[in-house]
């Protein structure tokens, strides 16, 4: 108490930056967030040399009841998808288009929804309206292209399905102006900044979910088999990789993802090659799977028949002359082509598809969120299960017509051809010919040209009866239109006896079609 100086230092006074350090490890540790910010977080391991206080059993019955619930409700809902999955594949195309549809829908709410800022969503009630008014018209846009293309046959020779169908991409583009149009028109100044993040988010989902499942779609009109066999790969996949991580995984593959291994990701791509070259043998004998749509009412029961595409048909592979095999001994294997690419296919699957999963992980990292939401009890959201799905059904879109498809021409290509490229006056003569054409080969007969020349020199007839150009006739115009198809004079009484006979109304003019029924009518009764 002399005044003498004990000299105690203090670990945060002279600059001794390592003790301060020191000091402060007692009692919080540092986190360096995403942002690279650093923020102070308690010590979970010791205090003060003190160990924490150990769970009590009622603490550790509590936990392993929430896990036990957990895997319950995973494993119920994991059950419910695979009957899901497998109901509407054997039940037809037209199911599986539905599911895909309800997919792509939820993950785009899902992702959209991470990046939404409720507060300022009140501010701007045009923002959550705007987002769904691009995925209707991405939706119009996408579904209208695969369905004049893959029933162009069906879709042109419609009345009012035709307008629609030769418009179709600039009706498409008529309603993006318009989305766009009411975007910028609802810019707000101190919105800004989030008004044009959330139209490129917009956009974004756009591309990564709603077009590519656009193309996973194709591949479902192209063969169920280019639909499932993708998918099936993507899931053998993670099986396998999580089977093989778990039993001999040792390496960190990526720091996105903590629990992949370098030994399950390669284990996996080996079990998947395998799967995929047995599956392929499997669904090859089914036509059911391999055939492209042309009947929307099928399922697995009333199946589809169609020639198999070439890849599907046992082909034998020779090797040439090897300097270790006897002379004239040739080393051959029999397999099915489908087989090889599928070798491709289960290799993309192993190796490149779960960066999507890896791309998913990083974008939950950036918004410190868990799961993209909680549509499938158990499993987080609807994305978390299908992020590896969209680029590999991509893929196999890319692929397929790439290196497998037979390009051939089809009735609707023909009849887009004509239809869109022909004027009236042309497709009647493009009929005659083929009708002449098919005469000669003996496939029809030669009445069927006689009916469609007769109809043309009927349409001329018609217009030369019409006197005032309205595009019908009267009775009495009827009857001169009658006198220069046929060169026969026929009253008035006759005209309206036929028409009668026919149930057309005499108190109106009649139309083109009503005349013709005319003309029929008196050529039976020899009338003309």
């Amino acid at each position: 108490m002399s005044g003498r100086s004990r000299r105690v230092k203090f670990a945060h006074r002279h600059g001794n930056s390592q003790g301060a350090a020191e000091g402060r490890r007692s009692s919080v540790s540092d986190v360096v967030s995403e942002d690279g910010s650093v923020t102070a977080a308690r010590n979970t391991g010791t205090m003060d040399g003190t160990n924490e206080k150990p769970p009590t059993q009622e603490e550790k019955q509590v936990e392993y009841g929430k896990k036990k619930a957990n895997f319950l409700t995973r494993t119920l809902w994991t059950f419910v998808m695979i009957a899901f999955f497998f109901g509407g594949l054997f039940a037809g195309h037209i199911y599986i288009i539905c599911i895909i549809t309800y997919v792509q829908i939820v993950s785009f709410k899902e992702v959209i929804a991470i990046s939404a800022l409720p507060s300022r969503e009140r501010d701007l009630r045009s923002t959550k309206s705007l987002n769904w008014y691009w995925l209707a018209s991405t939706m119009y846009f996408l579904y209208g292209e695969s369905v004049i293309y893959y029933f162009k046959h069906i879709v042109l020779v419609d009345k009012v399905l035709l307008p629609l169908a030769t418009h179709h991409r600039f009706i498409s583009f008529l309603l993006y102006l318009m989305g766009f149009v009411f975007f910028v028109g609802s810019l707000k100044s101190g919105h800004l900044r989030f008004q044009f993040s959330n139209f490129g988010w917009t956009h974004m989902a756009l591309y990564l979910i709603v077009v590519q499942s656009h193309f996973i779609m194709n591949n479902v009109f192209e063969g169920m088999f280019w639909f499932f066999m993708p998918a099936a790969l993507v899931i053998t996949n993670d099986i396998f990789a999580y089977i093989c991580g778990i039993t001999f995984g040792r390496t960190q593959l990526i720091k996105l993802s903590p629990k992949k291994t370098v030994e399950g990701f390669v284990g996996a791509w080996v079990m998947t090659v395998l799967f995929g070259i047995v599956l392929t043998n499997i669904l090859a004998r089914s036509k059911y799977f391999i055939c492209p749509v042309n009947d929307l009412g099928a399922n697995i029961f009333s199946g589809l028949s169609c020639d198999p595409n070439p890849v599907f048909i046992p082909k034998t592979y020779t090797t040439p002359e090897l300097f270790f095999l006897p002379p004239n001994r040739r080393l051959s294997v029999t397999v099915l082509p489908m087989q090889i690419h599928t070798f491709f296919w289960a290799t993309f699957a192993s190796l490149i598809a779960p960066f999507g999963g890896f791309f998913a992980s990083g974008l939950k990292r950036t918004f410190k969120i868990k799961d993209f939401g909680h549509s499938i009890p158990g499993h987080g959201g609807m994305t978390d299960r299908m992020d590896c799905q969209f680029i590999m059904g991509f893929f196999a879109y890319m692929y397929y017509h790439s290196f497998i498809a037979v390009n051939k021409t089809t009735v609707g290509d023909v009849l887009q051809a004509a239809i869109m490229g022909l004027t009236v006056e042309e497709q009647i003569e493009l009929l005659r010919k083929m009708s002449e054409y098919m005469i000669n080969q003996g496939a029809i007969k030669p009445a069927v040209l006689k009916a469609i020349e007769g109809k043309e020199d009927i349409k001329k007839a018609f217009k030369g009866g019409d006197d005032d150009g309205d595009g019908t006739l009267s009775v009495s115009e009827a009857v001169k239109a009658v006198e220069k198809l046929g060169g026969r004079s026929l009253d008035e009484s006759a005209i309206e006896s036929a028409c009668k006979s026919c149930g057309v109304d005499t108190s109106r003019e009649m139309d083109f079609d009503e005349f013709v029924k005319v003309i029929r009518h008196l050529e039976e009764k020899n009338d003309l």
